[in-house]
């Protein structure tokens, strides 16, 4: 079935996704949560990444009736994982520092819910900081722990980088892997993976920069023993948490029941505010940033040509923050980010169909080597999902682009470079039927555009 945007997005929408399979380990399971006993949820971001990705997720939940103060999405100071977890590094955290910004999140939404358990759901990376919580003294304030794409054998399993959490022979996941079972008792495991599109799930090493080389970890990876594990067919290591398919299954999981609809519930009214980060030395960062000028324009859907001034206007302050702009539902977005020492980034987004508080802006990366003939660039970002599936009609100015074009998923951007003669003209992104036109700014001025898809 053709998921469209307008299917996605808006509508009371049905249950348009096949039951996923399940692998095992369903009776070792406590019994789910009795409709209307759905515990509050905080979701837990991967490797790099920050809360906004949990977006759509958030929205999908209101539009099934989950209050918004019952759901928090943690962002980590530092969500870069060490070269050697016993080693500090700067920029980047280690697997106790996620443990102890868990549980600290875990304690404020009790106290804010007045609630003596909670639900865990986390992306990749996300999914070892929930296990090291529970694990290690955490137990009893956690009720669901939904495991999206975590990587729970290893990236790899090999005798090398022996103290990288990533290595399912390292010590972090031996520890966290030991025993009969692989869950901790009293606490309601499911994982969700795929079934072989995951780029960190592969037996070959290719995705790891060693292509030939037996990684020792295969497509079940992401499986625990003792955990009700599912299969979510050809999605790839972000859709499985992301994806309209993976929400109906940590829904289900939770609530104890099917979600009453997929799509998400537009609003009449929208405000969006968010945090704005950085990347000093390359290297991502959930760190606010202050000074930065946040300006927001309605742009021509078809064009992308701006519809007067800046609807909003802001400057961060020491909390980073920005916002709250007024915007109307069926309004496309240029968000223009101006910080020192980094591009000036033009981020196009489609219509908004529901408040946020986490429209999060991160500068584009700066201008490299690759880029010094070029007059524009300009970057598809997929940011809840990666590129390069087959079934994908994935196209940058009305060509697929060369870096998407593999087997597996590789990447959530592409990059357009133009020559200099055709800066100023508008550029279409498509991702299956999203559409987005960003316009080619002048890298000479140091401008940088990225055309950021919902899926």
């Amino acid at each position: 079935m053709k998921l469209s945007r307008r299917m996605i997005l808006q509508g009371a929408g049905s249950l348009p996704f096949a039951i996923a399979s399940v692998r095992t380990g369903a009776s070792a399971q406590p019994a789910p949560a009795a409709p209307g006993e759905v515990p509050p949820i905080l979701f837990v971001h991967g490797n790099g990444d920050y809360d906004a990705l949990w977006m759509t997720t958030l929205w999908r939940m209101e539009s099934n009736g989950i209050a918004r103060d019952r759901m928090r999405a943690i962002n980590f100071t530092d969500p870069n994982a060490r070269s050697d977890d016993k080693v500090e590094q700067a920029g980047r955290s280690s697997t106790e520092d996620q443990r102890r910004e868990l549980a600290a999140a875990i304690a404020e939404l009790k106290r804010s819910t007045g609630v003596a358990r909670v639900a865990l759901v986390g992306s990749s990376r996300g999914g070892y900081a929930i296990r090291n919580v529970i694990k290690n003294g955490g137990a009893g304030d956690v009720s669901h722990a939904v495991l999206c794409g975590t990587p729970n054998h290893g990236v790899f399993a090999t005798d090398d980088q022996p103290n990288s959490e990533f290595n399912g022979r390292g010590a972090f996941l031996r520890g966290l892997n030991e025993g009969e079972s692989e869950v901790t008792p009293g606490v309601a495991f499911l994982t969700l993976r795929s079934d072989g599109m995951d780029k960190y799930a592969q037996a070959d090493g290719r995705f790891i920069g060693k292509p030939g080389t037996p990684t020792g970890v295969s497509v079940e990876g992401p499986e625990l023993k003792g955990a009700t594990n599912l299969v979510l067919g050809a999605l790839d290591h972000r859709e499985v948490a992301f994806h309209p398919r993976a929400f109906r299954e940590i829904y289900k999981f939770i609530a104890g029941r099917e979600p009453v609809r997929i799509a998400i519930v537009p609003e009449q009214s929208i405000r969006l505010s968010g945090l704005v980060t950085g990347t000093p030395g390359g290297a991502p960062t959930n760190r606010p940033v202050a000074g930065a000028t946040v300006d927001v324009f309605r742009v021509d859907p078809e064009t992308g040509e701006r519809k007067g001034g800046a609807v909003h206007s802001a400057k961060t302050g020491a909390d980073g923050r920005w916002g709250p702009a007024q915007v109307e539902p069926s309004w496309s977005l240029e968000f223009v980010l101006s910080l020192p020492d980094a591009p000036t980034t033009h981020i196009y987004r489609s219509p908004f169909p529901r408040s946020s508080d986490v429209v999060h802006l991160r500068a584009a990366r700066p201008l490299g080597p690759a880029d010094k003939d070029a007059g524009a660039v300009v970057i598809m970002s997929r940011p809840r999902g990666y590129f390069g599936l087959p079934r994908d009609v994935v196209l940058l100015d009305g060509k697929e682009p060369a870096d998407v074009k593999s087997g597996v998923p590789t990447d959530s951007t592409a990059t357009l470079r133009l020559p200099a003669g055709e800066v100023g003209r508008n550029i279409v992104a498509q991702f299956g039927e999203e559409r987005i036109v960003a316009r080619a700014w002048p890298a000479q001025e140091n401008r940088i555009a990225i055309a950021e898809l919902t899926y």
